[in-house]
């Protein structure tokens, strides 16, 4: 059995839908690609497709090895591709994974002049706010905010987040300013969390982890940026990442609150597979994102900014 084959067949037909349009797009014979998917059954030992009469559906050994198959096809297409240009050239497809909010105000607006530098390369950017698993989904880099597990991942630190309490001057001068999280219970607190009712802030106290508050407010959101903006306005006082509002911050929009009880700051990595590292394409984004992060000034030392 030649494995290659059979499993471009296979993925043709999960893809296509039924094993005779999988056949028309090869092209091959009907015939030929219900032998090599049955090849490939009885070489693994398992039932890959379910068949009926109108389409069909993945087992679960199925799924997984249609996502490793995929994986597998699309590096050599990359690995035809390179040596069929300039080997000094990065060419290829890279599926880049993020958090929505990173990935959409920071992340996106770089990718503009990475593509201009690379014109072989093109770009899949995922906005996603959970860990993904890279093999399984075929993401060739992720980014991830927190500590990290242990992992047979490489990780590239890119900076730290630090999260901070702040409030409009005008709220404080009607309001006063708490000069504890304690004093927080007093104050409107804008909200946001994946539903509504009370949240959990967690400030310094001395300790590793620190202390959680249980915080209440009388408005909740699902969008930091319009929560941010409700803040500038004077409704209460917002939690958020310092370098969302670094520019807020310096032109006295926002004002920083309890700067002494501000959390240690959170890492953000840049996530790949060893066996990546290898690759140029992989190489020239970390080496750009790193390269540009460096440059964004409201992600450089976030302790200096208090």
């Amino acid at each position: 059995m030649d494995q290659l084959a059979a499993m471009t067949a296979f993925v043709r037909a999960v893809e296509t839908g039924s094993l005779s349009a999988a056949a028309r797009s090869l092209p091959s014979s009907l015939t030929s690609v219900s032998r090599q998917i049955s090849a490939l059954e009885e070489h693994f030992g398992t039932r890959l497709l379910l068949r009926t009469t109108r389409r069909l559906a993945l087992t679960d050994d199925g799924r997984i090895l249609y996502e490793r198959a995929k994986s597998i096809l699309g590096d050599i297409r990359e690995i035809e591709a390179a040596l069929a240009r300039d080997p000094r050239q990065p060419s290829g497809r890279i599926r880049v994974s993020s958090p929505s909010l990173i990935g959409r105000l920071v992340i996106a607006p770089l990718l503009v002049e990475f593509l201009r530098r690379y014109p072989a390369l093109s770009v899949d950017l995922l906005l996603i706010d959970r860990a993904v698993d890279m093999v399984e989904e075929d993401i060739h880099l992720a980014i991830r905010i927190g500590r990290l597990r242990d992992s047979q991942l490489i990780a590239r630190k890119l900076t730290d987040l630090q999260l901070i309490v702040c409030a409009a001057p005008e709220y404080l001068a009607r309001r006063g300013e708490p000069r504890t999280p304690d004093e927080l219970s007093s104050h409107d607190c804008l909200l946001f969390s994946d539903s509504p009712g009370s949240a959990e802030w967690r400030f310094a106290d001395g300790t590793k982890t620190g202390r959680k508050f249980r915080i209440s407010g009388r408005l909740w959101m699902n969008s930091l940026e319009a929560l941010i903006s409700a803040a500038r306005e004077g409704a209460g006082i917002v939690r958020v990442p310092s370098w969302q509002v670094q520019s807020d911050l310096a032109d006295g929009r926002l004002q920083r609150l309890l700067i002494d009880h501000e959390p240690a700051p959170t890492p953000l990595h840049l996530m790949f597979q060893p066996s990546r590292l290898a690759s140029p394409k992989i190489r020239a984004f970390v080496d750009y994102l790193v390269e540009q992060w460096s440059k964004i000034d409201a992600f450089r030392d976030p302790s200096a900014r208090r």
